[in-house]
């Protein structure tokens, strides 16, 4: 890995632990095994750095989810494969994932816009998936918002505890997260292995990670 993957991994790494405000310069130059004046070289100031994690992760979360459901056709195949997609994708990158979720508050007003768009953006793509399906008649919920929330909540937190030595393959994983994400809708409709397989290679293309078929 070059110095400035170096950067980024530690950047991911630190604040992913010990969050924005409490990982200094120093920990940031002694992770990626750079001095601190060689540091400033690969990230701009330590917001510049925090920004590219978190735009870049939810780009790719966005760029991804818009391939997978575009490949699908009803919103039940697309919702099959959003909620395989997110589990898979939070499973394999939960660093940046609690990132993402947690720092938000710690960006300045002006990032901070651009990275809420993003994520609105992609939340958006769950909202429209979901009135598609209630509008059809394939979901059934009184309340579309909360149940989407809900949803992401369940499949976000794969990121705090999957961990690939545990008992259930990671497709097994996203294939069961799907199913459950269809029966808190109404539909009870059996997950396709391939859809879940092809989300699988598109997150391996996406963020560039071997996701293998037994993780």
């Amino acid at each position: 890995m070059n110095s400035a993957g170096r950067v980024r991994a530690a950047a991911v790494e630190l604040f992913a632990t010990k969050g924005f405000h409490g990982t200094g310069i120093r920990d940031l130059a002694q992770r990626a095994e750079l001095s601190s004046a060689t540091l400033y070289h690969y990230m701009g100031t330590k917001e510049d750095l925090l920004v590219e994690i978190m735009t870049t992760a939810l780009q790719r979360l966005l760029d991804a989810a818009e391939q997978v459901t575009t490949e699908a056709g009803d919103p039940v195949a697309r919702l099959r494969a959003l909620v395989a997609l997110h589990v898979l994708a939070h499973a394999v990158s939960p660093g940046e994932t609690r990132v993402v979720d947690n720092e938000v508050d710690a960006l300045s007003a002006d990032a901070r816009g651009r990275v809420v768009a993003l994520r609105d953006e992609y939340e958006q793509l769950w909202a429209r998936i979901i009135e598609d399906g209630v509008g059809c008649g394939a979901f059934h919920t009184e309340r579309p918002a909360v149940t989407r929330r809900a949803l992401l909540e369940m499949c976000s937190g794969v990121a705090r505890w999957y961990s690939p030595r545990g008992p259930l393959r990671l497709e097994e994983l996203a294939t069961h997260y799907a199913e459950l994400a269809l029966r808190a809708l109404g539909n009870p409709a059996a997950v396709d292995t391939d859809e879940v397989r092809r989300c699988r290679e598109v997150v391996a293309r996406v963020w560039d990670i071997p996701v293998r078929a037994g993780n």
